[in-house]
């Protein structure tokens, strides 16, 4: 998994509104036009700065497309850039205090000490 590329998709995703809803509503074609046209810039402030070689493998791919915050976990994502991404995307479906994060931290109870290595 690159850590690094899931990371940068859930952080630069995060950090604009209009992407936020968008990956709300199409996941799979957000990841794939993000995919496509994003994850090879390396340089968000330069636009004529890119690679060709960044891309989610199979299973990064599905996970995101999916909203499974728990596959991501699995594979080394940094959960506070899930949550806060996820968050901004369901918390408004609950109707009680911090429903989103409690049903969030519900799914990974499982998890026990030392947790996933989240270093990129």
């Amino acid at each position: 998994m690159s850590k690094y590329l899931v990371n940068k998709f859930l952080f630069t995703i995060d950090r604009d509104p209009e992407l936020v809803e968008r990956y709300r509503e199409d996941p799979r074609g957000t990841v794939q036009w993000w995919e496509t046209e994003r994850a090879n810039h390396l340089l968000s402030c330069t636009s004529g700065e890119a690679s060709t070689w960044l891309a989610f493998d199979a299973a990064e791919r599905e996970a995101l497309a999916s909203h499974d915050h728990v596959a991501l976990f699995e594979m080394g994502a940094h959960p506070f850039l899930t949550l806060t991404l996820f968050i901004a995307m369901f918390e408004r479906d609950f109707d009680e205090p911090l429903g989103y994060q409690l049903r969030y931290g519900e799914a990974l109870k499982h998890f026990s000490l030392p947790y996933t290595d989240i270093t990129t």
